[in-house]
């Protein structure tokens, strides 16, 4: 058993409980499944990952087809089969997901409206999913003005030779 008055060497005697402590310290950390490595990973700084695509690509090749696609499912009276539903899914998923690729660093305009217009696309990408998943074409269809709003909405304030922010394009 430890003793834990002070000896008449107080050095001696805080060096001792440095020692105990550090060792209490790392039992808990051992039985709650930590390591130094886990440790160290948790501080590491998030890791960058190079972007393959620009805004442009990204609204041109992913965000613009998927937002007809399912616009076009809409209007079209609903999907009629699996296979239907199965592409108002990737659309959907595709939308939300570019929504955050539009957040990432480097892409971000700006931290005010880039950014809750972006999650803008990622709620409506998230919801026309849902709908898909449930199979359920009313809730789908009552997107239709979420997926044309959450367009728009970014283009009057980001492209305004596209949506004056007056109303109308041009």
């Amino acid at each position: 058993m430890l003793d834990m008055k002070p000896p008449n060497d107080m050095m001696a005697w805080r060096i001792s409980m440095k020692r105990v402590w550090i060792g209490v310290i790392s039992a808990i950390a051992l039985v709650g499944g930590f390591s130094i490595r886990t440790i160290a990973f948790a501080q590491a700084p998030p890791e960058t990952f190079p972007h393959v695509a620009t805004v442009r690509q990204l609204m041109l090749d992913l965000i613009h087809p998927s937002s007809n696609d399912i616009l076009l499912a809409i209007f079209r009276g609903g999907p009629k089969d699996e296979k239907e539903w199965a592409a108002v899914r990737r659309s959907a998923v595709t939308l939300a997901e570019s929504g955050n690729l539009l957040m990432m660093e480097g892409r971000a305009r700006d931290q005010g409206d880039w950014m809750k217009d972006a999650k803008l696309l990622v709620d409506v990408g998230n919801s026309a999913y849902k709908a898909a998943q449930a199979k359920n074409s009313d809730a789908l269809a009552a997107l239709a003005g979420d997926v044309d709003n959450s367009c728009t909405t970014c283009h009057k304030e980001y492209r305004p030779n596209v949506f004056p922010k007056d109303g109308g394009s041009r």
